[in-house]
């Protein structure tokens, strides 16, 4: 037989537990570790660091090449393979460097440094997200323990209101079926208890892939209150990390194409030979100069230039397709908080009190005997519906404040930093 506690039982016991050997999880600390602890940044500072690495060379010339090399042997005749027969015979080494033209050298580092700024971008991407999902994983757990403390305080009034049937029955009020309704009552908040522990779990599911084990500390604090100002969101939506990447991109294509461009222009190399002939012959020195003949551009260098022209244009294409997409999520979330901070005042103001009211108004009756236990137990019902959707609103608007947020504020204005 299993035995499970409530959790207002069961919640501090674990709280006590869980304190012991850790510090309570605030907001800002859940995300300040989240940026030192979530192994996703970490892949993108590697990315970075392999980045800047091949940078270093790319500019550079090639590495020069060591030519080894036999001239002028005899084939046949009595001297035929004899290295020391005849005067013309050699024995050669020597090096040769080749210089690519200036333009693709340009071009090349301008790549790598593309490549660099590309990283970047990508990082700040990852970094944005790990925010805005730890934000909103903490906001969940934090509401669903709020949800939670209200239930422990209707298993109280439960028990208070089941007394106060018992009472009524024993003094010869009431119906015997009245003794029923406290404990289906009990039961639903129970059963809203599982749903609420399962929401919690989740949410601590969702917090353990960005901060680890510190994902079952207890929490502390409330989350921030951000001002949400579309002007101000708006202006920012060109600096959206996920935009940003664009503009590097772009870079990184516009080098390439310069660089095929640059494939157009002859290369150069410079070598220097050292002859050696036979013991009773001089030795030799030689240099020579070689060029590319870049003559079929039109088949090869031209295609080359052409797909990076396209790209080109695909890039520019995409980033204003996403650009309009940012647009309407921004316009769709902005929409969407407003109407849950609405729904959260209305809440708190119209529909709880009048929760509240009605069960004050069916209390009385039913003490005085006019209204039905039925009844009360339906108001109540109802007013407990009333304020774990308030928590909940709460909790709703505060995830979506977090989303705008940390998705089209500055990375500067987190107020966290790495």
């Amino acid at each position: 037989m299993s035995f499970k506690l409530p959790y207002w039982l069961a919640a501090p016991l674990w709280a006590w537990m869980a304190g012991a050997g850790a510090a309570p999880l605030g907001f800002d600390d859940a995300l300040t570790r989240a940026l030192q602890e979530t192994p996703a940044l970490s892949a993108s500072a590697s990315r970075i660091a392999a980045a800047r690495q091949s940078a270093i060379p790319a500019g550079a010339l090639p590495d020069p090449q060591l030519t080894l090399g036999l001239a002028n042997v005899p084939i046949d005749g009595a001297d035929r393979f004899s290295l020391d027969s005849e005067p013309m015979t050699m024995r050669m080494i020597g090096v040769m460097q080749a210089f690519p033209n200036a333009a693709k050298r340009s071009a090349r580092a301008g790549a790598a440094r593309g490549r660099i700024g590309l990283a970047e971008a990508g990082m700040r991407v990852v970094r944005q997200t790990v925010l805005r999902q730890t934000a909103q994983a903490w906001i969940r757990r934090h509401t669903a323990e709020a949800q939670l403390r209200h239930i422990a305080a209707l298993y109280d009034e439960n028990r208070l209101f089941d007394a106060a049937v018992r009472a009524r029955l024993a003094g010869g009020g009431g119906m015997a079926s009245d003794v029923v309704l406290p404990r289906e009552e009990a039961a639903l908040i129970a059963g809203r208890e599982d749903a609420l522990n399962a929401r919690r779990a989740q949410a601590i599911a969702s917090l353990r892939q960005w901060i680890g084990d510190a994902a079952d500390w207890p929490l502390a604090g409330t989350p921030p209150q951000w001002p949400i100002d579309h002007a101000g969101l708006a202006h920012r939506l060109e600096q959206h990390p996920e935009l940003a990447l664009y503009s590097h991109e772009a870079r990184v294509l516009d080098a390439e194409t310069d660089l095929a461009r640059a494939a157009t222009r002859p290369d150069w190399r410079l070598g220097v030979v050292y002859q050696q002939r036979g013991s009773q012959f001089t030795n030799m020195a030689g240099i020579e100069l070689g060029f590319d003949l870049p003559v079929f551009a039109s088949t090869r260098q031209g295609p080359q230039i052409a797909a990076r022209v396209a790209a080109r244009a695909a890039l520019d294409a995409d980033y204003q397709a996403q650009l309009r997409a940012h647009s309407a999520e921004l316009d769709t979330d902005l929409a969407e908080y407003r109407r849950l901070d609405r729904a959260l005042a209305r809440q708190n103001e119209v529909l709880l009190p009048l929760a509240q009211e009605k069960v004050t108004l069916m209390l009385a009756a039913w003490r005085g005997g006019q209204g039905s236990l039925a009844q009360l137990i339906g108001a109540r019902r109802a007013r407990i519906d009333a304020e774990l959707k308030a928590i909940e609103l709460a909790g709703a608007r505060d995830e979506m404040a977090a989303r705008l947020h940390f998705t089209y504020a500055q990375p500067d204005e987190s107020g966290v930093q790495p």
